[in-house]
Formats: C-alpha cells, structure tokens, sequence
C-alpha cells in the first residue's frame, strides 16, 4: 500500500513538473516581472551605516538585503539548506519534489517542502491562502517566470529581502538587527544557522519567544551543514555552544531629528545620507554605534 502511494504521489510531482516544462515557451514570452514591493526607508550615515530605518505604514520592518551585503558562509548554508540546485534549475528542482513526497511516504510527515528559493519567492510575493496542488503549480509557473524576468541574484535578493523570520521582520537584514544587533555582513557560524533555521516555521522557532525550540532547529541546519561538508566539525561544536538571542533589540535609532528632516525633504527616496552624522557620533561614543 506504502509503495502504491508512494508511486501515485511521486507521478503527481513529476506530471506537475513535466506540465510546466511543457508551458515553459509561453511563460518566457509572457512572463510579468514581480511587483514594486515596498521597503523600509534607510537613513544612513557617509560611510552607508544604517541610521535608522523606518517601518512600513502596516508596521513590518522590510530591509533592502543585496547578496554582497550578507555574510558569505550565510549564503553558503542558505543554498545548501533550501535549494542545493539552485544555480541550474529553471525555478522548480523535480528531485526536490520527489526527494519531499518519498520522505513524506516513508516518514509519515513532511522532512523537506521540495521547493526551490525561487518558489518561495513566489510565494511570498503572491502569497495563496490555501496549499492545494493547484496553487503548488501556479506557484512552479510563477518560479519559471521569475527565472525568465530575474537572474540568480535579484531572485536572491528577493528572497533576503523578504523571507519572514517572526512578528513583523521580514528580511535577513531586519532579523539580524533584531536578534544581533548587527548587519548580517559577519555571522558566526551558529546565528547563520538560525537566520537559515528561522523562516521555515518564523513565529514557532522566534528564539525571544521559544528559545529551545529555535536552538533545536538551529541544531539541525547546523548537523545538515556538517553532513554536506559545508561546515568543519569544530565549527559545528562551536555553533553548538552559541547562545540563541532571547531579546529582540530595538532597531538603530540615530540621529533622529536629522532622519526625519531628510525624510521630510525627500519623502519618496528610498535612503538617505546624512554627511554630517559624524557629529551625531561624537556624543555617543564610536563603542555605542549599531549596525
């Protein structure tokens, strides 16, 4: 009976795939490139160290994140975690999907979601209230589309700009801030593990709510890392022994009175710098500086 299902719903996720293949020639011509999405407005000072960032009018904090602005070894972990294939696929990897149904058959619970950083990206930019195999297609069709508009990186970027990491944080660059106190340019290995770990259950694994449970999933990127030969076994020791933040910071508050000025004067840029925010700094002391 297992082998039967097991057939039946591994041909569901090849004849899902084979269907957008075979719908690929239309989707390059008339793929829609993704829609404006709103970002956080950046104050920054003139070296580009954010100032202090403002929320969006619903109250998510949305941060700019470009691959060059993320720790190296976080991207590693990311693509090797989510989407190993990610540099050759079109937007949809058919032995991830496979891979997911025969370990949902076998395990009797979902162990991987089969989808690539490209379909999540689809999904969060249009997200679909139900996970019918329905709206699992139109989201493979929508990942095709962005792979023809889009290349690697601005698809990556998408994703760091977007991917939610729990209450109103949506970025890698907002999580980092919040949990860190810092841009995610330098992680340790442990909080790039739980930055990996966070958007695949957000408000289940916050660690300044359900510490043991993030530390749990961030265990497990960090044991997958080690497997895939991503990580050294000192590192993994290491990233073992880290603490799991259990406050959330407030984001970086300079120079506020400056930072609403220039909003005030530009008010439809997206960032601002401030060149004179050194004086700002002067007062604070260099050691008290965010970010």
């Amino acid at each position: 009976m297992k082998r039967r299902l097991l057939k039946l719903i591994g041909g569901s996720a090849v004849a899902v795939f084979a269907g957008a293949l075979l719908a690929v020639g239309l989707i390059r011509v008339t793929a829609p490139a993704p829609p404006e999405l709103l970002r956080s407005v950046e104050v920054v000072d003139r070296n580009g160290l954010l100032l202090r960032p403002f929320s969006l009018p619903d109250g998510r904090w949305r941060l700019s994140a470009k691959p060059g602005q993320v720790d190296k070894r976080y991207l590693e972990m990311l693509v090797a975690y989510e989407d190993r294939r990610f540099e050759d696929h079109i937007g949809t990897d058919p032995l991830a999907l496979i891979r997911a149904t025969y370990q949902l058959v076998t395990n009797g619970e979902i162990v991987s979601g089969g989808s690539t950083l490209s379909m999540q990206v689809a999904r969060l930019i249009e997200p679909r209230k139900h996970r019918t195999m329905v709206a699992k297609f139109a989201e493979i069709v929508r990942a095709m589309q962005l792979e023809a508009r889009l290349s690697k990186q601005e698809i990556l970027e998408l994703y760091l700009t977007l991917a939610p990491f729990g209450g109103n944080l949506e970025g890698v660059r907002a999580a980092s801030h919040a949990y860190f106190g810092k841009e995610p340019l330098r992680l340790t290995t442990g909080e790039a593990a739980l930055l990996v770990a966070l958007p695949q259950s957000p408000e289940v694994r916050r660690p300044d709510r359900a510490a043991d449970v993030a530390v749990r999933a961030r265990n497990r990127v960090i044991d997958r890392m080690l497997a895939a030969n991503v990580i050294t076994v000192a590192e993994a020791n290491r990233a073992r022994d880290e603490a799991v933040p259990h406050v959330r910071r407030e984001l970086p508050q300079f120079a506020p009175h400056a930072a609403e000025a220039a909003i005030a004067a530009f008010p439809k840029q997206q960032r601002h710098h401030l060149a004179n925010s050194g004086a700002w700094f002067s007062c604070l002391g260099r050691g008290s500086r965010r970010g």
